[in-house]
């Protein structure tokens, strides 16, 4: 089934739906082998390929120290543009983070704190560095700032690989994959009725974090056996929850959905009641514990609902493809399982885990000789300082931070008119399974041509970005086409608790990260953009104000002569050079000392 795209992204839940039925997402297996954590950096040296610091241990929060190893590999992306590019790993995963790393010239001012930037929700690096002279990252770097840029798991040339050793072969053809994305998207001018095909076109190729594979067409005989066993194995799956991302009533929920698409082919036909029989009975197996018994009585119930079937395939021609019509019912199910298994992620794994690996490793690189770094994020960047404060005053811990800038970043959006709130039909957990992830990168790269060319049919989108003559064309380009990616849906439901009363909370919805803002004895810089309709300057402020007022310095960039900033125009805007970064370096440069 293949459905048309919105024309209007104000609806961006909405429009992933498209992907629902229509993905072509590879399998991706969940069985990897665990291998020891390892922190890999890419340089551009001429001289060694490969060596090994076995002396550095790595700490994330919340979990068990690991011992780890340095290996400095000779050669990085293309896409990356820093100086040097760091692979940090994140205990008990597979995921190696990427570090984009910008060194200071020798003629810069000498600092005493590195500096960590965080992207805003599924964005990368990129972001940071759109071009030589529109570089956040590279105007920190000339400061004297030892600038280091986080690519969060799934975003960037981040990636998913268990064996270190494949670590460079795996970034270089991400980067690969992602380049040619954006060369595609630029390419394209579409109209209203080739959105639908061209956008899928975009997906396969952006979604750069799958492994590409070969596709099978669906057998033209009918296998019985084979399809027991992957009826079974997809029951047995969400039996055992699905990797985690699944509790028992969205198992429920999930196996309710499978059901149904399987009644559907049964509608009206005498096998009804039968199906429903057997249905029932398969409910009931599933919530209970797995056992050698409980798995050969799904096998057996399985092998009766495909004899049902088969009893329908040689009835009259209401069932006709019957047969087909179950093994695609299947696959594509198996598919959205596995979507669920891949993006198995939220905000609280990007706080817990990921920062922490990250900002443990950028101190044992440089040194700080009071063990504390300077940080800056952006939109949800920001979100995640604000919150990573919160967490540390509850806990009695020292953030190991010295002073914080966030950009367009609030916990709380109650109080404001933000875009947003666009995400809150995904606040529902079953809408959630049903769209596991959002492909916004191959969105925004599909919508791009109708914002950018006539008849502009979406010109509204920039507004979203860029404030009317803010960015140039081409870095605003480059931003739509090259920073965005695929965001789980898992982490979009934490996110939407910031519009609700209390603001942000973690996954147990207990704790409310407002709540311990005041503890922090961290300075911090809240700026705001004047058109910010993603995160208004009243959003903003909402949190700012919970900081104790000695420690929090609340600025509201944007005047009445045509010099407006919205939500990406403090990062990457014709004006941000000359107004916002003077204003941050002013505000680091107040607290990097270490006395």
């Amino acid at each position: 089934m293949v459905y048309p795209i919105q024309s209007d992204i104000r609806s961006a839940i909405q429009i992933a739906a498209v992907f629902r039925h229509h993905n072509q997402y590879h399998h991706l297996t969940n069985h990897r082998r665990r291998l020891p954590p390892a922190v890999i950096s890419y340089r551009n040296s001429p001289n060694c390929c490969f060596t090994v610091n076995s002396a550095f241990k790595l700490r994330a929060f919340s979990t068990n120290d690991g011992d780890t190893t340095v290996q400095k590999v000779c050669n990085k992306p293309s896409l990356c543009t820093a100086d040097e590019l760091h692979y940090v790993s994140v205990n008990n995963s597979d995921w190696k983070l990427a570090l984009w790393r910008y060194i200071p010239p020798p003629q810069a001012p000498k600092r005493n704190h590195p500096l960590l930037l965080l992207s805003g929700v599924g964005t990368n690096a990129i972001g940071y560095d759109l071009a030589p002279g529109s570089s956040f990252a590279r105007y920190m770097s000339g400061e004297g700032f030892d600038t280091w840029v986080l690519e969060l798991r799934g975003a960037g040339l981040s990636v998913q690989e268990s064996d270190s050793t494949n670590i460079e072969k795996t970034a270089i053809a991400v980067s690969e994959q992602m380049e040619a994305a954006a060369d595609n998207a630029t390419d394209k001018v579409l109209s209203a009725a080739q959105q639908s095909t061209d956008a899928q076109s975009t997906l396969e190729e952006s979604d750069t974090a799958v492994v590409k594979e070969e596709s099978t067409a669906i057998a033209t005989m009918w296998d019985e056996s084979r399809v027991v066993n992957e009826l079974t194995e997809t029951f047995m799956r969400l039996s055992e929850r699905v990797s985690g991302f699944l509790n028992e009533s969205q198992s429920r929920i999930m196996s309710a959905k499978l059901f149904d698409q399987i009644s559907k082919l049964l509608e009206d036909s005498f096998l009804y009641e039968r199906f429903n029989e057997t249905r029932g009975k398969l409910l009931s197996l599933l919530e209970t514990g797995q056992n050698s018994a409980v798995v050969d009585q799904v096998k057996d119930l399985s092998q009766k609902l495909v004899n049902i079937i088969e009893e329908g395939q040689r009835s009259v021609s209401p069932l006709v493809d019957l047969h087909e019509r179950l093994t695609t019912t299947i696959e594509d199910f198996q598919k959205q399982l596995d979507l669920i298994v891949k993006y198995d992620w939220d905000f609280d794994h990007y706080l817990e885990e990921d920062v922490p690996a990250a900002m443990e490793y950028i101190k044992a690189q440089t040194a700080p000789k009071d063990g504390k770094l300077l940080a800056i994020g952006h939109s949800m960047g920001g979100i995640l300082l604000y919150a990573w404060l919160s967490q540390c005053g509850l806990q009695g811990r020292e953030p190991g931070l010295t002073a914080v800038v966030t950009l367009a970043s609030s916990l709380d959006y109650t109080s404001s008119k933000s875009a947003l709130r666009l995400l809150l039909p995904l606040a529902d957990p079953a809408q959630a399974l049903n769209v596991p992830v959002v492909p916004l990168g191959a969105l925004l790269a599909a919508a791009y041509p109708l914002s950018s060319r006539p008849p502009y049919v979406l010109s509204w989108l920039n507004d979203l970005i860029s404030a009317a003559d803010m960015m140039h064309p081409e870095l605003l380009k480059k931003l739509v086409l090259n920073n965005f990616c695929t965001i789980p849906a898992k982490l979009i439901l934490q996110l939407t608790t910031a519009f609700r009363e209390g603001g942000l909370r973690d996954r147990s919805g207990k704790i409310f990260y407002k709540d311990n803002l005041h503890k922090s004895n961290v300075p911090v810089l809240a700026v705001a953009g004047d058109k910010d309709i993603i995160c208004p300057p009243e959003a903003v402020c909402e949190t700012a104000k919970l900081i104790p007022e000695h420690l929090v310095t609340y600025k509201v960039l944007g005047d009445d002569n045509g010099q407006h900033y919205a939500h990406y125009d403090l990062v990457g805007g014709r004006m941000a050079a000359e107004h916002v970064y003077p204003c941050i370096i002013q505000f680091l440069s107040r607290y990097d000392d270490t006395s």
